[in-house]
C-alpha cells in the first residue's frame, strides 16, 4: 500500500557576509524556501530561492508548493510533478525533495539511482560582488581562488577586470553582466576582455533583446543565463550563445536540469552550472549536474555568514 508523503514547508533567511551586489541591486540575506517530504521513516529535503527577476516571492513559492498537497494525496510523484507545476523555484524544492526521499527509501545515493557510477570533485568559481575597481582588485587578492567570477554592470567594467587581473594574475576569470550591457558596450569591451584573458562572458545583453549576439563576433565564449531556463529555451539560443548556465531554480529541479544538460550538449552548447545565494542543501543536487561541466558556479554558501 502506498504511503502518502507528508509535506512540510519552511522559510529561512541566512545573513550574508557584508553585501552581495549585481547590476540589478544588492542583498544582505539569502531568503530560501525548504520543502520536506516524509514517508516510511525517511525525510527528503529540497531548497529553492524565489527570485524577483522571474516574478517570484517567498510567499508565492510557498503557496505554489502548498497547492500540491492535494496532489500528493492523489498519487503525485516526481514524474507527474513535471507537468503539474511550471519550471521555477517552487518545483525545484519539491523535485529535489522527491529525489532525496527516493534515495533514502532505496538506501542509495541519488547518483546511484541515476546510474552515474560515482561523483568527481568539482572546483567552483568564487564570485566577486560588484564594486569599484579598487575594491574588486583587493577582493581578488584576498580570495586567492583559482577561478574567479566578476559581477559587472557597464561603466568602469574594463577597469574592474584589469584590477582583478593585476591582483590575480594566474586565476581563470569569467565575467557576468547580468543583462547590464548594451550592444555598444559589448562591441567595445569584448576585444579588451579577450586581451585580459577572460574565459567566458555570461548574459551580456538583456534576455529577450539578445538577437544581436547572432551577428556579433564572440572571441570570448558567451553564456546564456537569464535567456535559458529549461529545455524549451534552447531553440532560441542557437547562433547567439556558446554556453548555457543551468540553475535548478530556473529548470524547476534536478529532473529537468539533467534533461536540459543532455539536450544542450547534443546541440553543441558547453555547460555552466550556476546557483542562487543559498545553502549547501541547494548545492548538493547541483553537483550531480556539475559533473563534466566547463564552468561550475556553486559558491552560494561561501557568501553566508554561517
Amino acid at each position: 500500500m502506498r504511503t502518502v508523503p507528508d509535506l512540510r514547508i519552511s522559510r529561512e533567511s541566512w545573513p550574508i557576509r557584508g553585501t552581495f551586489a549585481i547590476s540589478r541591486g544588492s542583498k544582505t540575506a539569502a531568503d530560501v524556501v525548504v520543502a520536506e517530504l516524509s514517508a516510511g521513516g525517511a525525510v527528503g529535503r529540497g531548497e529553492c530561492v524565489p527570485y524577483a527577476r522571474y516574478g517570484e516571492t517567498v510567499e508565492g513559492v510557498i503557496e505554489a508548493i502548498e497547492s500540491q498537497r492535494a496532489g500528493l494525496a492523489g498519487g503525485l510523484d516526481r514524474v507527474a510533478l513535471q507537468d503539474a507545476m511550471p519550471a521555477g523555484a517552487a518545483r525545484n524544492a519539491l523535485d529535489c525533495a522527491f529525489w532525496d526521499l527516493e534515495a533514502k527509501q532505496a538506501g542509495h545515493r541519488v547518483w546511484e539511482l541515476l546510474g552515474m557510477g560515482g561523483l568527481q570533485a568539482v572546483t567552483s568559481v568564487f564570485t566577486l560582488s560588484l564594486d569599484t575597481p579598487e575594491a574588486m582588485g583587493k577582493a581578488a587578492a584576498q580570495a586567492a581562488r583559482p577561478v574567479l567570477k566578476l559581477k559587472l554592470a557597464g561603466g568602469p567594467d574594463l577597469e574592474r577586470v584589469a584590477a582583478v587581473r593585476a591582483n590575480a594574475p594566474n586565476a581563470k576569470i569569467v565575467v557576468d553582466a547580468n543583462e547590464g550591457w548594451s550592444v555598444a558596450d559589448y562591441a567595445v569591451l569584448v576585444p579588451q576582455l579577450a586581451a585580459l584573458g577572460v574565459a567566458m562572458i555570461e548574459q551580456p545583453l538583456p534576455a529577450g533583446r539578445d538577437e544581436a549576439l547572432a551577428s556579433l563576433r564572440r572571441p570570448v565564449p558567451v553564456c546564456a543565463d537569464e535567456s535559458c531556463h529549461d529545455t524549451a529555451s534552447l531553440a532560441a539560443l542557437a547562433g547567439r550563445y556558446d554556453m548555457i548556465n543551468i540553475k535548478l531554480d530556473k529548470t524547476g529541479g534536478l529532473t529537468e536540469a539533467l534533461r536540459l544538460k543532455t539536450a544542450a550538449e547534443g546541440q553543441g552548447f558547453a555547460i555552466m552550472i550556476g546557483c542562487m545565494l543559498a545553502t549547501s542543501l541547494a548545492m548538493a543536487p547541483a553537483t550531480l549536474v556539475a559533473q563534466g561541466a566547463e564552468v561550475v558556479d556553486l559558491d552560494g554558501p561561501l557568501w553566508l555568514a554561517e
